[in-house]
């Protein structure tokens, strides 16, 4: 049985991805794919390298998934399962790419800077 790895990233979060040829279980962190990612977004994010390859039920995805929050995880999940996809078969490369699936969202959190209250927000001005 041949087991396909790949690691995936966005802002702060990390997704390992264990690619499995099955019937299309996925389960993160443990737990069901639909009871980790609640919002309809997320999970139709999640899938959309599987449907640009047409393998919706061809896999099965062991995820793990650690720090940031659950949009960024969601991110993360796409990067690695696009990854893992490359791993299986070189041939889903254009169709991927295309669709800017195999692009990592550099965007980070801009850190805080002294004197303001966040990274760009300032304390309110008075005049007097």
């Amino acid at each position: 049985m041949e087991v396909y790895i790949a690691v995936g990233r966005r802002k702060q979060s990390v997704a390992r991805v264990r690619m499995i040829p099955g019937t299309g279980k996925v389960s993160v962190n443990g737990k069901e794919f639909l009871e980790y990612f609640k919002r309809e977004t997320l999970l139709m994010d999640i899938r959309q390298p599987l449907e640009v390859t047409e393998n919706t039920g061809n896999f099965d995805f062991d995820i793990r998934v650690s720090g940031g929050g659950l949009s960024g995880q969601a991110g993360a999940t796409r990067l690695g399962i696009a990854r893992a996809l490359l791993v299986y078969s070189e041939d889903y490369r254009p169709s991927l790419k295309q669709n800017g699936f195999l692009t990592r969202d550099s965007r980070e959190i801009e850190r805080k800077k002294y004197g303001l209250a966040k990274a760009r927000k300032r304390f309110q001005f008075s005049k007097r």
